[in-house]
């Protein structure tokens, strides 16, 4: 058991981190200052505290979307002695509560070298695939063109693609959902703040919409003290890229088990259209995204996560492109390696995602559905 704060309250995990020392010292400045108050939905839920416990200032990095606005507006920014860098500090602390609250428990540690993991794990499982590719298949079968109803299964069976993605799958929803409830008890109650519907649909925009990435209209420093709603557009295509080629491969599903109807599909089928343009989102996304982090400015931003975060949009960019090789080949005799490559990279991001920046997607979604609800509690919604 943990023991208790100087006011009597039940310790965090995170209670000796340095980054969460640090985040208490910002947080007095900033809620001294108030300028901020209203660049994004950090600062009215701010000044909803008295105090900062350490799970507060978790829900404040989580719900914090990095836009940088606050950093090129604040008088006591570097080199400032208050060194306030609120992006910088956040970033880090938001890091620490996906380890933390990772499952099982211990397998957080792997966030701290995550650019090494994600790399490994891609290597790995495009190996395995591979490897398994060519030892259940006859080359003169592998290497030669496929096609009609079933042209995949003679390369990989059903049954071992199924059980291979859907063991992995499994195992990474159930990580997630360990981690998501781990998270919504360390953070705290809302002072008992009701979770009623108008706050769920609230925060369902706010996901769907990503309004926070928006800077109020006229958006975000993405790059420099200059706004732009860059950011937010290449995070919708990466987004709902991801959705659409989910929603494929769901719907591929669905042909199989419920109308019998067995890939590969006609070129303007729902699953391959659906595929196709969630490919593309996915690659612009993660393109653009690429870009931005290697032209903004260095100041705000957490250095020591780069790594991490540039595998991931490294492995999310691979992803789609051999999706869409694979269907610009699939009736040729590439279609079996490309097959293997794109599974074991599938494999691997399914394997990843409770460990990889991804997470962040859930625990920033729970943070604004805590925050619609404190919102509503305290009448300003």
């Amino acid at each position: 058991m943990h023991g208790t704060d100087m006011r009597g309250a039940a310790a965090h995990p995170l209670d000796a981190s340095d980054t969460v020392a640090e985040a208490q010292r910002h947080m007095a400045v900033c809620n001294a200052c108030r300028y901020c108050e209203g660049y994004c939905a950090v600062f009215p839920a701010m000044t909803l505290r008295r105090e900062f416990t350490t799970g507060d200032l978790t829900h404040l990095a989580n719900l914090c979307h990095n836009c940088k606005g606050c950093f090129h507006a604040c008088q006591y920014a570097p080199p400032h002695e208050f060194g306030i860098n609120l992006p910088q500090t956040f970033a880090t602390l938001r890091q620490e509560s996906y380890a933390e609250y990772a499952w099982p428990p211990g397998a957080g540690k792997v966030f701290a070298r995550n650019g090494t993991l994600l790399s490994l794990l891609m290597a790995a499982f495009v190996a395995l695939s591979l490897v398994l590719t060519a030892a259940i298949q006859d080359p003169a079968v592998l290497y030669a063109p496929q096609s009609g109803p079933g042209a995949f299964y003679r390369i990989m069976p059903l049954w071992l693609l199924n059980a291979l993605a859907g063991t992995t799958f499994l195992f990474s929803l159930f990580a997630l959902a360990m981690g998501a409830i781990r998270y919504w008890v360390g953070t705290g109650r809302s002072a008992g703040a009701p979770l009623t519907p108008p706050a769920m649909a609230a925060a369902t925009v706010d996901i769907l919409a990503l309004r926070n990435l928006g800077g109020g209209g006229h958006g975000c420093n993405d790059i420099d003290e200059g706004f732009s709603t860059a950011r937010r557009w290449l995070h919708h295509a990466m987004f709902y890229g991801f959705l659409l080629c989910f929603a494929a491969t769901t719907t591929g599903a669905a042909y199989y088990h419920f109308f019998h109807w067995v890939s590969p599909h006609a070129f303007w089928s729902l699953p391959v259209q659906l595929g196709l343009w969630g490919g593309v989102l996915l690659l612009i996304g993660t393109a653009g995204l690429t870009w931005v982090k290697t032209v903004t400015d260095p100041a705000p931003v957490a250095r020591q996560l780069m790594g991490g975060e540039y595998a991931l949009l490294a492995l999310l960019f691979l992803v789609a492109a051999t999706g869409l090789l694979l269907l610009a080949v699939r009736h040729t005799g590439a279609m079996g390696i490309v097959m293997a490559i794109h599974l074991g990279l599938v494999l691997s991001l399914f394997v990843a995602l409770p460990y990889s920046k991804m997470v962040h997607g859930l625990y920033r979604s729970l943070a604004l559905l805590r925050n619609a609800r404190e919102q509503r509690a305290a009448g300003r919604t």
